[in-house]
Order: C-alpha cells, then structure tokens, then sequence
C-alpha cells in the first residue's frame, strides 16, 4: 500500500500547530525586555527575580519527557489542548500577579504547561505526514515559525511595553492559545499508543528530578558560579539519570523505551543535534557581547546586525528539505556542518564584519542538520513512541544549550583572563575586578587617568577578542566531529524522494 499524502486539512493543521512554537519563543524575549518594569513595580530580590527568569527553562526541561510519554498515553492532542489551556490560564496569572511570588508561581506553571506543547505538536506532524518529503517540509515550516517568534517577539512585546503595563506581553499567550483550543479538535487528529501500559511513577520523579538537578547545575555553572550547590546538583542529577537509564532497562513499561538508541537514525542524529546545539548558544552569547563591549554598538545595532543569521537559519530551514529529496540527509547535514565549521574559523578573525560573515554561515551551515535531524529522530521511532522521541530530542537540546553556554563561556573567560595584560598603576583589587569579565573592564578603568584607562580598555578587549576566538575554534572542531558523526551514521538513510517511492502501510488514525 502506497503512503498516504498530506492534504489541506493537514497543512492547515500545521498552522495550528505552529502557533504554541511561535509563543513559546516570543515568551522568551519578552520576559528579558519586562524585567525592568516588573522589577520596579514588584520589587522582588535578587534572588526571587532570577528564579522568575530560569523557573520556567527548568520545568520545560524537567517534565519534557514525562509529558512526551503521557501524549503517547492519552492521546496527543488532548494533552496539547489541556496543556494550551493551563498555558493560557497560567499566562493570565502572570500578567496580573500582585507579588513576586505569585509570578514566580505562574512562570512555574507556564514551564510545566510549555513540556506538553512541543514534543505534542512533533509527535502530531509525525502522525499527520507519513510522506517523508511532506514531513520534512513540515518539521521545516514548524523551526520557520519557532525562529520568527524569537524575531518578532522583541518587536511585539516591545510595542507592547511601550503602551500598556509589564503584564500586557505575558498576554500574548491567551487568544493564541484560544485559537488553538478552538481549531485544534477540528483539525487535528487524535493518535495514542495502543498498548501503553502503565505509567511508571517512580520513573516519572527520578527524570523529572535528575533533569530538574543537572540543568540548575549546568546554568549555575555557565554562569560562572561553580558553587558547591551547583556541583552537588549536577553530579545528583547525573547519578539520577543513570538510575533512571538502570530502571527503565528492567521494568516492564518503560518511561523511554531505551531500545530507540539501537536505531543509528535516531542515535546518530540525537548525537549530531546535541554537538551542535552545544555549540549555538555559546557562541552567541559571546558574538553578542562582542558586538556591544568591543565593537561598541548600542543594544538594538548588535540586535540589527543578527538580521542576516536570523535570514539564513531560514533560508537553511527552506532549502533543507529540497536538497534532501535528492540527497542523502546525512550528507546534505554534514555539508551544511562543513560550512558551519568554515564559519566559525572566520569568526577567529579580528573585526565586525567577519563576526557577522562568520555568524551568517554558521546557522545556514547548521540549520539543515536541525531540520533533518529533528526528522529522523520524530521519523525513526514507531508511531506509538513518536511523542516520547520527540521529547528526548527537545531535552536533549535544553540540555546541550546550557552545557554548550558552560563550556564556551568557560572557555572564552579562561582566555580572557590569561591574555589580560593589565598595566601599570591598576592596584590588584582593581587588576582582580577588570580580569573577571570583560564587562568589569570599563568600570575599572573609569576610576582612572586617561593614558591607563585606555590602555586597560585596549588590552581587555583584545583578550575577549582572543577568548571569542579560542571559543569558535573549538565550536569549529566540534562542528566538524558532528559532520563526520552525521555522514557515517546517516549515510544509509535514503533520499528523501527514493523514502517517498517505498511501499510503506500507513498508521492507522483515531
């Protein structure tokens, strides 16, 4: 029997389904541009407005899992409209808490409800496109939209902060999910296991808590508070998470069914994804840093100059799937990873204009892997577990973020600190104070005459120069070990037109 094709009601589902990827990014800026005011009308401390901005990273990421299976339990669109459901409750809750507490509260809720909409609407294209062609076109336009909340939502939520109180871009949230629970149930299918056992409690806590543990650990650690609490927290979190692994090897109905890593399609891509996004989000970071502390531009000239990588990711997420009817996918992504590599070599280079050049190439270089390798790991897995897969896939990458920002931030402040030639004249308090970061330079150097304050400013940015690219020489390595990886474990994977030609049995649909 010949595979099912896509018609309009599945495109016009995946508009739908588009909708929670474009909120979750958009909910992300904002939150960074309403701190000010809701600092100044809520006054939380220190600490309790940290915890409104990392609650909601660490209970998507601790709970991906657990509601991936429990989509492939119940069904994943019921749990994608309760989910969007809590989400637009918990978004009203936040716009109009009358205390820190009462937000940080409502940012949990929204961390918990934000773990049921993405591997729910990966597991629903997985279920809608059988045609491997039209799903990869789907799992494209599905990044497309996740990439253009990050673009616009500076511009909406600053609109809106512009005329309205801190409260009104948390509300974004209501009618997108009210759209959604209305032409949800009309257009999206309903698919569950048909035999999934029973839910392993104990399962379910000991990932929620290694997940929990090992991503505060991580951050605290990319932050550059190595603490005893965040080493605990890390090393509790990894010891949880091979517990965890151990159990699900014995119990009859496993939270994550571990016999998915057999498939090199799904291994070798997890793998490939994971060396990449370790890299994205470090490297950023301190190109962001750079563009502002050493170049000089304003806040909004260093956000105007990420426009072209922002252009090409989206070009990378277009064209990717075109190539891939031809090419092999795996040699499609360790191609994009070849020239991801050659720009981040570029990024070595001293100057505005190769950082940007540099920056451009690396996300079009990067972002057929993503597209690709999102696929086949979605793909790979039996339609029953594609929910727990694609949760996997998205903790995977929560987690590679923020141990990519530990190591690449590590990395650049090691060589920062070490090429800091701090001259004569600065006392070693001050000498201390400028050789932590970059940012604590200028201050220093403030407290100054001229002739030292310059040469202070000089060399500090120099050194950063230097740590950013010590950074993108090993982000460049690490792309090209995920090339390699990518064109040796991907390398039977089939084009995507000769995959469309096989006769394949369609699953059966609710």
């Amino acid at each position: 029997m010949n595979i099912e094709r896509a018609g309009r009601r599945e495109w016009i589902g995946l508009a739908v389904l588009i909708l929670p990827t474009l909120l979750l990014s958009i909910d992300v800026s904002v939150l960074h541009l309403a701190a000010p005011a809701l600092s100044e009308d809520l006054r939380p401390t220190g600490a309790q407005l940290l915890w409104i901005n990392d609650i909601y990273g660490f209970l998507i990421a601790g709970f991906l899992i657990t509601m991936g299976t429990i989509g492939d339990r119940v069904g994943r669109r019921r749990l994608l409209l309760i989910g969007a459901a809590a989400f637009a409750v918990a978004s009203a809750l936040a716009a109009y808490a009358p205390s820190a507490e009462v937000l940080i509260a409502a940012r949990a809720l929204l961390g918990i409800a934000g773990a049921t909409l993405m591997p729910s609407t990966l597991a629903l294209i997985r279920n809608m496109f059988h045609d491997p062609a039209q799903r990869t076109t789907a799992i494209s336009l599905w990044m497309v939209g996740f990439t253009g909340g990050m673009v616009i939502g500076p511009l909406v939520g600053g609109a809106l902060l512009e005329n309205f109180w801190w409260g009104s871009a948390f509300l974004l949230g209501v009618p997108v999910m009210a759209v959604l629970l209305v032409a949800g149930p009309l257009l999206l299918p309903e698919y569950r296991a048909p035999d999934p056992g029973r839910l392993d409690l104990v399962s379910v806590v000991l990932s929620v808590v290694a997940a929990l543990t090992a991503t505060y650990g991580v951050k605290e650690l990319a932050a550059g508070e190595p603490g005893p609490l965040a080493v605990a927290a890390l090393v509790t979190g990894l010891v949880l998470a091979v517990v965890f692994i151990r159990r699900q090897r014995t119990i009859a109905d496993p939270l994550l069914d571990l016999k998915l890593f057999a498939e090199r399609r799904f291994s070798g891509s997890l793998a490939s994804l994971m060396l990449v996004i370790l890299v994205g989000p470090g490297i950023g970071l301190l190109a962001g840093q750079y563009m502002q502390l050493v170049a000089g531009l304003s806040p909004l000239e260093a956000g105007l100059w990420t426009l072209p990588s922002t252009a090409a990711v989206i070009a990378g997420f277009v064209v990717a799937p075109l190539l891939a009817r031809r090419i092999r996918p795996g040699y499609v992504s360790a191609a994009g990873l070849v020239l991801g590599a050659g720009g981040l070599l570029l990024i070595t280079q001293p100057g505005l204009g190769p950082l940007v050049a540099g920056q451009t190439l690396f996300f079009l270089g990067a972002s057929p892997l993503l597209v690709l390798g999102t696929d086949m790991v979605v793909g790979s897995a039996p339609p029953e577990r594609s929910g727990s897969a694609a949760a996997l896939s998205e903790t995977a990458q929560e987690f590679g973020g923020a141990l990519g920002l530990a190591i690449f931030g590590s990395i650049a402040a090691a060589v920062y600190t070490a090429r800091l030639a701090v001259p004569r004249g600065v006392s070693p308090e001050a000498a201390e104070a400028a050789a932590d970061t970059l940012g604590g330079a200028p201050a220093v150097a403030a407290q100054h005459p001229s002739p030292i304050a310059g040469a202070l400013l000089d060399t500090a940015r120099a050194a950063f120069g230097d740590g950013l690219a010590t950074a993108a020489a090993t982000g460049a390595f690490t792309l090209l070990v995920a090339a390699a990886l990518a064109a040796t474990t991907l390398r039977r994977v089939p084009a995507l037109a000769a995959a469309g030609r096989a006769d394949t049995p369609v699953p059966a649909r609710d």
